[in-house]
């Protein structure tokens, strides 16, 4: 059994969403003779991270609504490193996808540290495919599933059919193929998104 670990690592000068300096996460260190202790101030969206509906969605649904039997499970990692913009029903056609499918997106953006402006994304009619599919989750190797769209509906169509976002995924040494998922996020209550420790096993069923 091989595992990976598909996490971003949080740390000061991280790369954050757009490079904006509020998003970037603060450590305060205290050490009283022997004991240390460390602060920490973290936006909900840093690294690798699940969104709930109320990131996007008036009045939406907090992150305790997301069930943990959800993020364990098989997932298969779609090869998109070929997509130069965003990733299209057209694109998605080509593999695949079957009801209950969680899917991991590996693109060019497994391949850059910094933040791109023009990262690859999922596009709206991309989202509209995935969820007449139904599948389980969604998970992009960048720090958002879309990019610059007016109003966001890849996040609100995705939202309105109950699908799962996970969203700063590092899949550069992951081959396409099916593993076992293990997404496990800080237990919040009454917030938007939350940090997650993302695990592929391969050979484990």
């Amino acid at each position: 059994m091989k595992m990976y670990d598909v996490t971003g690592t949080i740390y000061e000068g991280m790369t954050v969403y757009k490079d904006k300096a509020e998003k970037q996460p603060k450590f305060n260190r205290v050490t009283n003779g022997y004991v240390t202790e460390t602060r920490m101030e973290l936006d909900v969206h840093s690294g690798t991270h699940i969104d709930a509906p109320l990131h996007m969605v008036v009045d939406g649904d907090t992150f305790e609504s997301i069930p943990m039997e959800s993020l364990v499970g098989e997932c298969k990692v779609l090869d998109l490193t070929d997509v130069e913009d965003g990733i299209t029903k057209a694109d998605l056609e080509k593999f695949e996808i079957s009801k209950g499918d969680f899917l991991f997106f590996k693109t060019k953006n497994s391949f850059e540290e910094a933040f791109d402006f023009d990262f690859i994304y999922l596009t709206h009619d991309g989202a509209e495919y995935l969820s007449e599919i139904g599948v389980r989750g969604t998970g992009i190797d960048t720090l958002g599933i879309e990019r610059s769209q007016e109003g966001h509906p890849t996040h609100k169509t995705l939202f309105a059919n109950n699908i799962i976002i996970i969203e700063g995924l590092r899949l550069k040494e992951v081959e396409q193929g099916t593993y076992f998922m293990v997404a496990a996020p800080l237990k919040l209550t009454g917030t938007d998104a939350s940090p997650a420790r993302v695990l592929l096993f391969e050979g484990l069923k």
